[in-house]
């Protein structure tokens, strides 16, 4: 049955967990994420549920690296500094090939920064997240709705491909509150004959584990590990393509960036100018495809971010470099206004005419 009630970001990701079959949160309090980790203290006991703050993040990530070993959905959120400290244990994770789902409501960066909301983890959370070579499932909601579903198919996504998926938010969508619609979510049944849950013997013994010392075996692992990313590349990519069938600008854009760049988007639009809005919901895999076709037939690119311009590389090998990428920004915690974006989208539409 379907409910529809009004609920802060963070919350919507604590309440879409649970229905997804997540019963083990295991966190530490950071701002601007610290409703995730109350509201499951206040839900997980009463549906038998374990809910854990941790005595540090270091603790919380190799917590959920136990539970996931058994097969079981588990989660941990933090924000920035959080995360990176969470970082060893995600690769530890990525070289197990156990699933699980982390939630990053990022804030002002670099250091302890500020409490105030960025996009500034772009590079960490899709490039990787820790040492050595791996892969996130990295999903990017751009409403509280979002914050609910994609958790849901974040669960979904982990469980498919045995890795770590993880929310990456930005402080505004953790934070503002709107209607969303909640229903009961069918759990799949994924294969987990590989977790350690007991033999009784009656099979032979599981090992979870992420050390290989022969270099052939590591080897061996690390290539198989990425025909399993070449399939989600392949067939998970999620982006929103809005106004784009005419469009001689496009505008690439995510999380509250997209929300304002929209509204931006419609302005130019009543003054005459083509311009649209590729809007990637998975930062990995990146939506490729849809942006080589739009180089076809838009003269310049706008990457509205709120850091110093990181998903422009990803723009431009997308598009092979093909027409200019221009950065929209603000930092520090600061949000582009749609007036910004729409100054920004004008100078394009001047230039392109201009050449």
């Amino acid at each position: 049955m379907s409910e529809k009630v009004l609920m802060k970001g963070n919350e919507a990701i604590a309440e879409a967990a649970i229905r997804a079959g997540c019963r083990h949160y295991f966190g530490y309090p950071i701002t601007p994420q610290t409703e995730v980790a109350a509201y499951m203290a206040k839900r997980m006991p009463k549906i038998g549920g374990c809910f854990l703050q941790a005595e540090s993040e270091i603790a919380a990530i190799n917590m959920v690296y136990g539970v996931a070993s058994a097969g079981k959905r588990v989660m941990t959120s933090s924000s920035s500094p959080g995360i990176s400290l969470k970082s060893e244990g995600l690769s530890y994770l990525a070289g197990s090939d156990l699933p699980a789902f982390v939630v990053n409501v990022q804030r002002g960066g670099p250091g302890l920064g500020g409490i105030q909301p960025s996009q500034s983890d772009y590079f960490q959370s899709t490039k990787g997240g820790g040492h050595g070579d791996y892969r996130m499932i990295v999903l990017a909601p751009a409403s509280v709705q979002e914050m609910a579903s994609l958790t849901i198919k974040g669960f979904d996504l982990a469980d498919k491909y045995r890795m770590t998926a993880m929310i990456l938010a930005d402080g505004t969508m953790g934070q503002m509150m709107e209607p969303v619609e909640l229903g009961d979510v069918e759990v799949k049944d994924y294969d987990k004959s590989w977790a350690v849950t007991g033999t009784k013997c009656a099979r032979p013994h599981n090992i979870v584990n992420s050390l290989f010392l022969e270099p052939e075996e590591l080897e061996k692992n690390n290539f198989a590990r990425y025909e399993r990313y070449k399939a989600v590349e392949e067939n998970e990519v999620l982006f929103e393509s809005y106004l784009m069938d005419d469009a001689e600008i496009c505008v690439v854009a995510f999380g509250i960036s997209a929300r304002v760049s929209k509204n931006a988007i419609n302005e130019a639009r009543k003054q005459g100018i083509k311009v649209g809005m590729i809007r990637p919901i998975t930062l990995w895999p990146f939506p490729k495809a849809p942006l080589l076709a739009a180089a076809g037939h838009c003269h310049t690119f706008l990457s509205v971010e709120m850091n110093m311009g990181q998903m422009i590389e990803d723009i431009e090998l997308a598009i092979r470099c093909k027409r200019p990428v221009r950065l929209v920004n603000r930092v520090g915690g600061m949000i582009p206004s749609p007036e910004q974006v729409l100054l920004a989208i004008q100078d394009a539409d001047k230039g392109g005419k201009a050449s």
